[in-house]
């Protein structure tokens, strides 16, 4: 099956960028430990998943790239195109030449609603020219305005118009020490408006990739991008098409295995159904052996609470509350946030 993805402002097309690059070079990869009926099986599954061949001999990333500033999108069309291994459809994207000024309110309430029908356009021409549509992945930052924003609005457009496809929503936690003197406002409107249209959240915290570059790779002069690539093999990883034994040389997610011990898990999710491994031989880009992690746990429970408690202080002291409401968003909209993550967090705590 295929996944449609939706990179939106500058973080989601970054990031979006990497993942597509990591999973192209995965793909054109040499692997020994498998053998090559097996390693084409994997390659078609990749690319189906992915990438569309038509007219190209390149193959083309199955994207849709969306900012409110141009510059972004143009420099990610152009690395991907160097790239000579895939590039991005130039008719799949839509930008603008102003941006949401970090604001929530203006990505959501102004941009989303006038330009919803270019963009949904886009995304239907895409979703049309999958055999099999799987669903759809959208990659959005949660500080700034277009990313957190629009990205909220385009989610619950999605749930409109394919309310049977799966919506999977990578979102990127910001810096504890702050990106954006607004980015708690953003992260609680964003969180609680995915939480009614999505089907998942994948959550990558910048604090934790940030250590794993400092500590574990030793990286002295990081980068974004340095981060970004952290955060793209990791999501590779997770989409890496799994290996079925009993279906001969066939990739699928097919559950393999589970942790039995009753102790993991809370005592009304049984640990069967709570634990689903997937395994493949064909080992993932440049590792000879990998593993991914992907946990629905108590883990965010402190930064969650931290970025609510934080937004609920500036709230509670009306701070920057006018750059909403001059945008529609008004004081009661925000105690439905506060309300419905209040709820979150207290049904995460008694797990």
């Amino acid at each position: 099956m295929s996944i449609v993805t939706v990179q939106l402002g500058q973080c989601g097309n970054q990031i979006g960028h990497e993942v597509f690059n990591a999973i192209c070079s995965d793909i054109h990869g040499t692997h020994g430990l498998c053998s090559k009926k097996e390693n084409e099986s994997y390659r078609d599954a990749c690319k189906e998943r992915f990438f569309c061949e038509e007219e190209s001999e390149v193959p083309i990333a199955r994207a849709v790239l969306v900012d409110m500033e141009p510059k972004v999108i143009s420099q990610t069309l152009s690395m991907a195109a160097r790239s000579g291994y895939w590039k991005y459809d130039d008719r799949s994207r839509f930008c603008q030449k102003q941006g949401s000024g970090n604001n929530w309110a203006n990505g959501y309430s102004v941009h989303g609603p006038r330009h919803k029908e270019v963009i949904m356009n886009l995304v239907q021409k895409e979703a049309e020219k999958c055999d099999r549509l799987g669903g759809f992945f959208t990659i959005m930052s949660m500080a700034g305005g277009t990313g957190s924003g629009l990205g909220a609005f385009v989610t619950q457009c999605l749930r409109d118009a394919f309310p049977t496809s799966f919506i999977l929503n990578h979102v990127i936690w910001p810096y504890s020490t702050g990106e954006v003197i607004v980015q708690n406002y953003n992260s609680v409107l964003t969180l609680s408006h995915l939480y009614q249209s999505s089907d998942a959240l994948l959550v990558h915290e910048n604090d934790v990739i940030h250590k794993i570059c400092a500590q574990l790779m030793n990286i002295k002069q990081m980068s974004f991008r340095d981060v970004n690539q952290v955060i793209a093999h990791q999501l590779g990883s997770v989409f890496q098409p799994t290996y079925t034994a009993e279906g001969g040389l066939h990739y699928s997610r097919n559950p393999l295995g589970s942790f039995r011990d009753p102790s993991l898990y809370t005592s009304w999710l049984n640990p069967r159904d709570a634990f689903n491994a997937w395994k493949t031989p064909r080992a993932f880009n440049k590792y000879e052996k990998s593993a991914a992690l992907v946990s629905n746990s108590q883990f965010l429970l402190k930064p969650l609470d931290n970025v609510v408690g934080k937004a609920w202080n500036m709230f509670a002291s009306k701070a920057y509350i006018h750059q909403y409401t001059k945008f529609g968003i008004e004081e009661e909209d925000f105690l439905d946030s506060f309300t419905a993550l209040e709820q979150v967090i207290s049904s995460y705590t008694i797990l």
